[in-house]
């Protein structure tokens, strides 16, 4: 038994060890934010990104903002006559989810950067496909010009100090991209599908339910039990609608919603074609549950 003598000299180690640990554990954490922390200041250039629906198409613009600050831009900071990335930084870059027309040039779904070739009367606006320069590309390549448009120059009355990028101007079919800075303004204008799309889907509504829309609400009512011989019906429909090319498995799905209603002979009918579709497109999964299905059935 230790005696009472060396009781307090324990407590008084043991309470140093413990001062030392927290004071190393406060070091390492000065230490780990020293090297951490850093100094946040402002963009000289902010980045932006704008996103716009035109009709039924979606237009996302991604740029950086240089400003003024009291220099002059165009013909001394931006040149005329000589390519310029619309922007600071990364390349500005504009994304459109359909194929749009812009100054009569088609111009396919994607993201493309924007270059300017600016001068006193018009720019000549480029729609370049390489989006991964940072500035103008080291050597200009005239194939991945995608589109090209010319934008008539307004000088406005007043300036505006950043660099500024806008789609505007819109229409259910139409829009503009309008590039302001300085005291000048220009724009280009595009078109979008939206008549294409629009009537393409009054067709098909119309026209009533396509295969998908009776397979699925088939497969949902027997998978949750509902209305049984209403599913028959759907994927009987599916089934006929798709009779030129056979889906397995659709026919798959029918074997089992006729198994469901009672209907023995119908669901092993459709299991043998979806067994035969299965097999001539190799598909291992759907052979064994057809299989299983018709040694369940007394068909194999």
């Amino acid at each position: 038994m230790l005696s009472s003598t060396f009781i307090p000299l324990i407590k008084n180690h043991l309470t140093l060890n413990k001062m030392k640990k927290l004071v190393l554990f406060a070091f390492a954490l000065t230490l780990m934010f020293s090297v951490n922390a850093q100094v946040e200041t402002p963009q000289p250039s902010p980045f932006t990104k704008i996103e716009q629906k035109v009709g039924l198409t979606d237009i996302t613009l991604e740029y950086s903002r240089p400003s003024m600050k009291g220099r002059k831009i165009f013909g001394d900071l931006v040149p005329f006559g000589k390519m310029w990335r619309a922007g600071a930084n990364k390349n500005t870059i504009i994304t459109f989810s359909d194929d749009v027309t812009i100054d009569g040039n088609a111009l396919k779904a994607g993201s493309y950067a924007i270059f300017i070739s600016p001068n006193q009367e018009s720019w000549d606006v480029f729609f370049y496909s390489d989006t991964e320069n940072w500035g103008t590309p080291g050597k200009w390549d005239d194939s991945k010009v995608a589109a090209k448009a010319s934008a008539t120059v307004y000088k406005m009355p007043m300036n505006v100090e950043t660099w500024t990028i806008g789609i505007d101007d819109l229409t259910n079919s139409s829009a503009s991209i309008g590039f302001i800075w300085e005291n000048s303004y220009a724009a280009v204008t595009f078109k979008v599908p939206t008549d294409t799309k629009v009537s393409a889907s009054i067709d098909q509504v119309m026209s009533g339910p396509s295969p998908n829309d009776y397979y699925a609400a088939a497969v949902y009512n027997l998978s949750e039990g509902k209305d049984l011989k209403m599913a028959m019906e759907w994927i009987d429909k599916a089934v006929e609608m798709t009779s030129d090319q056979p889906r397995f498995w659709y026919l798959r799905q029918q074997s089992l919603i006729h198994a469901a209603n009672g209907d023995k002979k119908g669901a092993i009918a459709a299991a043998k074609k979806s067994l035969e579709g299965a097999k001539a497109r190799g598909n291992a999964d759907y052979i064994k549950m057809n299989e299983d299905s018709l040694k369940e059935w007394g068909a194999m």
